[in-house]
């Protein structure tokens, strides 16, 4: 017995030394800072606070009408965002170019002289302006929903054009893009090894006639939900640490089928109205005297389950659409930086 003893004493302490610098080096290291990345927009006048978020999509710039640069809304609001940075040096300001009925974008991917004039004022234009990078909110190649021109080539191009528009701006620079929350449009292989991150847009999902943005699936959402669209994005090849969840600060419903917006300061209850749970997709929503669904929305409490599932499937972090639709107390804003960043102010 002593012989055993003094034989496996060593072979203990060599095992405990072994498993205690296996928890130092998992405790040595971090995990990864969530962003907070909100859609500010040129023709809205609120003055955001720069430690609401960590990056600053300006929104929009488009593709201009010779196809080979950028025309900017509002220039100077535009400065005045990136004025921002003196506030918070480490924010992020990025030009997002695109957006619901903004075309061009076809016309110009496809040929190889405009794209690169196009990638090359990017580069300019940071330089100019001294902002941090650009986002591409191309809705959507291949596809002409938004009224703007298509073509089948649209996904190849649209690879060439971030490659593009990548060697233009440096590697420092940040490159983005939003994508649809059906993942689909975009040669994601192709194109992960070259940006920074992903937005999903994981609003406007319905009609209105049901939730726009649940996180799960249940008896009043479309088929399209939060939780599938990450899934969807994975499978298209998009690691969980690049995708950034989309968060609507509006609501959406429908009236005598027609789809309408409010932002969610503005939604309030009506006479006869109540405000509902759904507790499967998590998932705040408005219904009438008769029961019938008025409008689907966000609110601290959905908002605070997405964040939570942020981190559970250990994505880069949050965006949202837009600033100007949170109410006076910031309601949706502070709730995404108590979660993600686990303070009030940061």
């Amino acid at each position: 017995m002593s012989n055993i003893k003094s034989l496996s004493f060593p072979l203990l302490l060599l095992l405990g030394l072994f498993c205690m610098s296996l928890a130092c080096s998992g405790a040595d290291k971090e995990p990864e800072e969530k962003i907070i990345v909100a859609y500010v927009t040129s023709w809205s006048d609120v003055i955001p606070d720069p430690s609401d978020f960590t990056h600053l999509n300006y929104a929009f710039g488009h593709v201009n009408e010779s196809f080979d640069g950028i025309k900017i809304d509002n220039v100077e609001r535009f400065k005045n965002m990136i004025k921002l940075k003196e506030k918070n040096p480490d924010l992020k300001v990025l030009l997002s170019i695109g957006g619901w009925g903004s075309g061009r974008f076809s016309e110009m991917a496809a040929s190889d002289s405009l794209r690169k004039s196009f990638a090359k004022n990017c580069g300019q234009l940071i330089e100019e302006y001294k902002f941090d990078g650009i986002d591409i909110d191309w809705e959507y190649p291949t596809i002409g929903w938004a009224g703007i021109s298509s073509d089948p080539e649209d996904t190849k191009n649209f690879t060439l054009l971030m490659a593009d528009i990548r060697e233009a701006i440096n590697e420092d620079k940040l490159l983005t893009l939003a994508s649809s929350a059906t993942a689909r449009y975009v040669d994601f292989n192709a194109v992960v090894p070259i940006v920074d991150f992903v937005n999903l847009m994981t609003y406007d999902m319905s009609d209105g006639m049901e939730h726009h943005s649940p996180l799960f699936s249940s008896s009043i959402t479309p088929e399209m939900t939060s939780d599938k669209s990450v899934r969807l994005h994975r499978e298209a090849g998009v690691p969980n640490e690049k995708m950034v969840l989309g968060i609507p600060f509006f609501g959406r419903g429908n009236h005598n089928k027609e789809t309408y917006y409010k932002e969610y300061k503005d939604i309030t209850l009506q006479p006869g109205q109540q405000e509902k749970w759904d507790s499967i997709s998590k998932s705040p929503y408005i219904v009438d005297a008769d029961g019938n669904f008025v409008i689907g929305f966000d609110n601290p409490r959905s908002v605070e389950i997405k964040c939570e599932y942020i981190l559970d499937n250990n994505l880069k972090g949050a965006m949202f659409w837009d600033y100007n639709g949170d109410d006076s107390s910031k309601s949706l804003s502070k709730t995404i930086k108590k979660v993600l960043k686990g303070q009030k102010n940061f």
